[in-house]
């Protein structure tokens, strides 16, 4: 290659490193309450304040909280405790529930930042689970590695890494690490892609063990449904009663229940949308 060029390539690529700064070195793993895992570069990104509700205002899902509650004091203090895979409808707590019992329970253990750390990971990093466990493994902290709206489709592999991880691995879970996982589906897998590895299996029951295998790994299944109106009804009141709206609950059910048919659902999401719906027409801040 002539000399000439081969400069030019190099005060070109010497520009581009300076134009793209290097990534941001890895957070402390004990000076934050809750974390962002990043694939590339294998780094967790601290949360200055986590998006969350207070576990109080979570209506209508009382068993939920109360499992969810009991398992994660277990695994704070060191105690045996289940990996957990909060299934069911859209909108009806699962991930706010897991936010909200780890900041319960890292406050009753003197937190923030508390012996209890969250660890969100991204669903399309989760191949790059088994580096995050190995940088928290020996930490003293123990940790709720979370990931939401986790499920499988088509030929993706990465669920058998997951399976390795959560138990079946040579290293297996470490001891100061718990995963819970939120899903629409209950066994993480479309039903369709099931039922295809059923017909075209030589072994059906087989094939189906090992798509469905992977929801064996959660100790805990705990299942979200769409509420029903007295419920949807409580926690709208319990929002207008928390922010002091100052609206009458019988004005606040007739709006409710225009808003949930153009909705067409019940759900805590759903709930918390009416309520800022109706924060915002009176001009106040929900804080």
């Amino acid at each position: 290659m002539d000399q000439d060029l081969k400069a030019l390539i190099s005060r070109i690529a010497e520009a581009l490193d300076r134009l793209a700064p290097p990534a941001p070195p890895s957070a402390d793993i004990n000076e934050a309450e809750a974390y962002v895992w990043h694939a590339a570069g294998h780094r967790l990104e601290a949360v200055p304040k986590v998006n969350r509700v207070s576990i109080d205002l979570l209506v209508g899902i009382d068993r939920q909280k109360e499992i969810l509650l009991e398992n994660t004091r277990r695994f704070a203090k060191a105690l045996p405790a289940n990996n957990a895979l909060l299934w069911g409808s859209r909108g009806a707590g699962k991930s706010s529930i897991v936010k909200a019992v780890h900041a319960h329970v890292n406050r009753e253990m003197g937190g923030p930042p508390g012996p209890l750390a969250l660890v969100e990971i991204h669903r399309e990093d989760i191949p790059s689970l088994p580096a995050l466990l190995s940088r928290i493994r020996t930490s003293k902290r123990r940790f709720v590695v979370f990931c939401d709206d986790l499920s499988f489709d088509g030929q993706d592999a990465a669920y058998k890494s997951l399976k390795a991880v959560l138990e079946g691995g040579i290293e297996g879970r470490p001891d100061n690490v718990v995963f819970y996982a939120t899903s629409n589906r209950r066994h993480l897998m479309p039903r369709d892609m099931i039922e295809n590895e059923r017909s075209t299996a030589i072994n059906p029951s087989e094939a189906v063990e090992e798509k469905v295998s992977l929801s064996d790994r959660f100790g805990l299944w705990l299942g979200f449904h769409n509420a029903d109106q007295d419920t949807f009804f409580a926690m709208i009141e319990g929002y207008a009663e928390f922010y002091k709206l100052g609206v009458p609950a019988e004005t606040l059910r007739k709006q409710a229940v225009e808003w949930s048919v153009t909705r067409g659902s019940r759900s805590g999401r759903v709930a918390w949308q009416f309520v800022q719906e109706v924060a915002g027409e009176l001009g106040k801040k929900l804080e």
